[in-house]
């Protein structure tokens, strides 16, 4: 099986892939309770002949999936996870098919949908013996809690790859070459006593003061940490009636920056902060660390086969009526969004896109130097094995992600994105499996930026997935 005949079984496949990503669209599953769509990719992959583990590291919706023998093992990563109240249907308009239900906002169902066809393709280069050794498929579930590679890495997962690859929905179709912010997800929980608060405020001791204080020790600690460092906090639970002291009281963190140096320096803080908080209030509090993750390393031997793959494979076949749906999606976005994402661009790549609610063609490399503020533990994978990402356009130019909007484009034209990326990861893949010298390339360049023994997992040993946590 040549190529151009994989890009061909791909295409042949379209029909059956995008019915898969429209199931997954119509039965959206917040993070770690997959089950549906994790249900879903493993019958197609094992209908494909695929040997197929389940509950990886603990996490029922977790699998992966291997076909073929020996070395090399390259890896293709798939989330499928939902996000909770972007229910949407196919409209311009905002229209909920679920009140307050979960919804695609970040095309988790064609992620998914296109690493699995990009695997059943590459079974077949397999057993026409055009290339040999072992695709790996993995199924990752609550990336947006930034949990299931997270755990999954530290299960050991990853370990015996030569290569890794990825993608995800966008607005241009281009490799992912700048880096992402490390980041901690932890909860602190402050005990006190309760008292009425109008009656006996004196014998009572808020832990919601402690919340309080403690957000107010880190909004003077923001002035001393690094431009890029981020800390996001919200309170899931602050208490009840105004009339009762609040004897419980919850804070939950994000903790973000460059490297994971930083972020481990930042937690300490926030815990000293946190401990302070208090002692000022004569509370108990205790921690629990969610999950933690990684920067991101784009290995730029594997993002160059993604980009000669990406050109090989586009544009996304987008037609008129695509088009008319885009743009009246794109005018329900504010112009200063739209403006704001086209600021990012290269001068001469804006002068292209400006105007187009959907560009479909092949975008060049052109973020190398850039450090998103967004963390992904796909950085966790970049530290343990050559890693490649890109994005595809499946939604309108400007639009942001996790927005109803994107889960009104996955819906529909952006299930045309399926086969482009499916064609793309099984290109890039084939590529390293039949081409020795450029994986070894891709292995050099890693050991000399990160090394292979670098990765350690940000999770401490009692750490459990989250299972009671829908939202990062």
């Amino acid at each position: 099986m040549t190529k151009s005949e994989l890009f061909e079984r791909i295409d042949a496949d379209e029909s059956k892939l995008t019915a898969i990503a429209r199931e997954l669209w119509e039965t959206p599953e917040l993070g770690l309770h997959e089950e549906e769509s994790a249900a879903t990719l493993v019958e197609a992959l094992e209908d494909g002949g695929f040997d197929v583990e389940t509950g990886v590291a603990g996490m029922p919706t977790a699998f992966v999936a291997e076909y073929g023998d020996g070395d090399p093992r390259i890896g293709i990563l798939g989330e499928y996870d939902a996000l909770p109240g972007l229910s949407q249907s196919v409209s311009a308009d905002r229209d909920p098919v679920e009140a307050d239900g979960p919804g695609h906002g970040c095309g988790h169902n064609l992620f998914g949908t296109a690493g699995v066809g990009a695997a059943l393709a590459l079974a077949d280069a397999v057993d026409a013996g055009e290339v040999s050794g072992t695709v790996v498929f993995f199924g990752c579930p609550a990336e947006e809690t930034l949990v299931g590679k997270t755990y999954m890495a530290r299960a050991g997962a990853f370990d015996d790859l030569d290569a890794a690859l990825t993608w995800h929905p966008g607005d241009l179709s281009t490799p992912r070459m700048g880096s992402s912010n490390a980041l901690n997800s932890l909860t602190f929980t402050f005990e006190g006593v309760s008292a009425h608060a109008g009656g006996a405020p004196d014998s009572g001791r808020s832990a919601l003061d402690a919340v309080e204080l403690m957000n107010t020790g880190v909004e003077y600690m923001r002035e001393h940490v690094s431009d890029d460092a981020r800390m996001h906090y919200s309170i899931p639970d602050g208490g009840s009636a105004p009339n009762v002291v609040p004897a419980e009281s919850t804070v939950w963190y994000y903790v973000r920056a460059p490297t994971r140096e930083e972020v481990e320096r930042n937690t300490d803080w926030l815990r000293d902060i946190a401990e302070a908080a208090a002692m000022m209030t004569q509370t108990e509090v205790s921690e629990r660390f969610l999950t933690g993750c990684y920067d991101y390393r784009a290995n730029g031997v594997v993002s160059e086969l993604i980009w000669e793959n990406i050109d090989t494979a586009g544009p996304v076949p987008y037609d008129d009526a695509d088009r008319e749906f885009a743009a009246e999606l794109q005018a329900t976005v504010p112009d200063e969004r739209i403006e704001s994402r086209l600021d990012e661009l290269p001068e001469d790549l804006r002068d292209e896109v400006e105007g187009e609610a959907l560009y479909a063609e092949p975008v060049a490399p052109y973020d190398h130097d850039r450090q998103t503020h967004g963390s992904t533990e796909v950085g966790d994978v970049s530290w343990i094995t050559p890693t490649g990402q890109f994005n595809a356009a499946t939604w309108p130019v400007g639009t942001p992600g996790h927005s109803w909007q994107v889960v009104a484009a996955n819906g529909d034209f952006g299930l045309k994105g399926v086969a482009f990326a499916a064609k793309v990861l099984a290109g890039a893949t084939y590529d390293l499996l039949a081409d020795a010298e450029r994986l070894a390339a891709a292995r050099e360049e890693f050991e000399e930026e990160i090394g292979s023994d670098a990765y350690e997992t940000p999770l401490p040993e009692d750490a459990e997935p989250p299972f009671d946590v829908t939202m990062g």
